[in-house]
């Protein structure tokens, strides 16, 4: 009697462990389909800081280049900016005009790859998620800090076709004298 038991316990693992064998070989043999998204390659985080770093040292030229000729940027008081040409002079201008000295610093980057849009237009691909402090001197003397969140979204040729900065203006507009 005891041996039946033995026995019969024995026989039920065998059973599970041929059932979970079999699915694991059908799951196998199904064509996987790619997570809605997942981390890209850390190459944009390098990008990214290289963006900061030129704005930092006034290399406008070398900033201007990491833009597609059909970028937009975009903020988040919904202004914006369309084409290579009009994002290079506003912000040439700007760094050269406006401010004095610019630093970037308590910097984070997520660089992930969107394989399926979750919903509406949502753009597939790259996408290099940014936040960071910013402290910036004016060429009127003032000084500010804030943080900002800047999203960019890479195209095939890893320049940036798409640019979108949440920001708030009062402190810049308050150190710069705009009401």
């Amino acid at each position: 009697m005891s041996c039946l038991l033995l026995l019969a316990c024995n026989n039920k693992p065998a059973e599970t462990a041929t059932a979970k064998t079999d699915s694991s070989s059908s799951t196998a043999s199904e064509t996987k389909t790619p997570p809605q998204s997942e981390f890209a390659d850390p190459k944009y985080t390098e990008i990214g800081k290289k963006m900061l770093d030129q704005m930092s040292t006034g290399n406008m030229e070398g900033w201007n280049e990491n833009f597609a000729d059909n970028a937009v940027y975009r903020w988040s008081s919904g202004d914006s900016l369309t084409g290579k040409a009009a994002i290079a002079k506003y912000w040439t201008e700007r760094r050269t005009k406006v401010i004095d000295s610019i630093s970037f610093t308590s910097d984070i980057w997520l660089p992930i790859k969107v394989n399926t849009p979750q919903k509406g237009p949502d753009t597939k691909g790259v996408w290099l998620l940014s936040w960071y402090m910013v402290n910036a001197k004016y060429k009127n003397g003032n000084k500010v800090g804030f943080f900002v969140h800047t999203d960019f979204h890479f195209n095939d040729a890893d320049k940036v076709d798409q640019a979108i900065q949440y920001i708030d203006r009062v402190p810049i507009n308050k150190a710069l004298g705009i009401k």
